[in-house]
């Protein structure tokens, strides 16, 4: 087996691997860059594990003429940048000490104690730099099968992390084949691990979940989650029952996954402010949990909002409501977008102050109402 792909045989990265080899240690492509290669999908950051202690690295960097940046030292991560690409190389380790949140590692000399710490199967899987892979924990069979399966003991790989928990949930959505189902052993382990999630920070969970809704169709996992008792630790009074309809309409309507509004389906009393989202994300999100159950009609919608909001609020309307948006309610949100209020305080010579301010919304009203067909003189008059 080998992984092909123009990111492994690019000029820039066989230097990398280079700088190491020729100086007598390993270089093997680890983790995602693997899998993706394997499963046909874009490579975005290249991982390569090596025997070379960090102090090697950096030499054999600055001897081939490569930028390194100690970006890890204390777990042996060099960063090393050739052609403007970062490639993260770390030195093979053992962990010696876990709380759950944090690992206390040693350097090894050996790929198998390196493979053995990691957290699922696939990602245990490497590759040298003529892409001749190495498996040295049959994770090739589990990703073949799709299957996302804890390395050794489950139980023992997430109380080293409890991160794993959501990120065994994440991997099942991206990953996992939906015929298998989720693995029934690593699910009871994660159900039996609930208190350690509790160590984790806001910044960590909301960084997963985030991930783990941009899934293609998340709601699977997320049914998982509930069904263990994740998903009600992670987001306080979440109900996951319009998510699957959600992402129905959303193929149906060509729409993108999007995090923020697959996550306006789930929460329930989860205070937006405890969440470490962005500010544009948590400004998104409040609208669209208010307009889901406003009153407002299509076309006031994309007048307020703009379409793209606007068919969001709609989708999410319809998962709720488990009924497809209409071709009229989309229409009629591209004619709220496009609308231009015709009345402007100038038109209104008479009023000023609060009495005019009044009027101007009363017409502006009225204008809405009639789904923008009121002319300037209709209102005027």
């Amino acid at each position: 087996m080998r992984v092909q792909g123009p990111w492994i045989e690019d000029a820039a990265t066989q230097a990398v691997c280079h700088a190491l080899t020729s100086q007598g240690f390993q270089a093997l492509f680890v983790g995602g860059c693997v899998r993706n290669a394997l499963l046909g999908v874009a490579v975005t950051d290249i991982d390569i594990a090596t025997d070379a202690l960090p102090e090697d690295t950096m030499r054999c960097a600055k001897d081939a003429g490569l930028r390194a940046i100690p970006t890890g030292l204390e777990h042996g991560t060099i960063t090393v940048v050739s052609g403007g690409i970062a490639h993260e190389i770390t030195t093979f380790r053992d962990d010696v000490e876990t709380d759950g949140r944090h690992a206390k590692v040693r350097f090894s000399k050996s790929v198998a104690h390196d493979a053995a710490r990691r957290d699922f199967t696939m990602n245990a899987i490497y590759a040298q730099a003529n892409g001749d892979v190495i498996d040295p924990l049959g994770g090739l069979a589990d990703l073949n099968a799709r299957h996302v399966r804890f390395i050794g003991n489950a139980d023992t790989r997430i109380q080293e992390d409890y991160l794993r928990s959501l990120r065994f949930f994440r991997f099942t959505a991206w990953y996992g084949n939906s015929a298998l189902g989720i693995d029934a052993e690593g699910l009871a382990s994660v159900a039996a691990n609930l208190d350690g999630l509790d160590q984790l920070s806001r910044e960590r969970v909301d960084t997963e979940l985030m991930k783990l809704l941009t899934a293609p169709d998340p709601s699977p996992a997320i049914a998982a989650m509930r069904s263990a008792g994740v998903l009600a630790k992670v987001l306080i009074g979440a109900d996951d029952r319009a998510l699957a309809p959600l992402a129905h309409y959303e193929q149906s309507l060509g729409l993108a996954p999007d995090p923020v509004r697959r996550l306006s389906a789930l929460v329930g009393t989860q205070n937006a402010d405890e969440m470490r989202l962005s500010k544009a994300d948590k400004k998104r999100w409040a609208i669209l949990r208010d307009e889901i159950g406003s009153m407002n009609s299509a076309g006031h919608l994309g007048y307020l909002h703009g379409a793209n909001l606007a068919l969001d609020v709609l989708v999410l309307r319809s998962a709720i409501l488990e009924q497809p948006v209409s071709a009229r309610d989309i229409s009629n949100v591209k004619k709220g977008d496009a609308a231009q209020f015709p009345i402007k305080a100038a038109d209104l010579p008479d009023l000023s102050g609060r009495a005019l301010g009044a009027r101007l919304k009363e017409l502006e009203a009225a204008w809405i109402k009639s789904e923008f067909t009121l002319s300037r003189g209709d209102l005027l008059d």
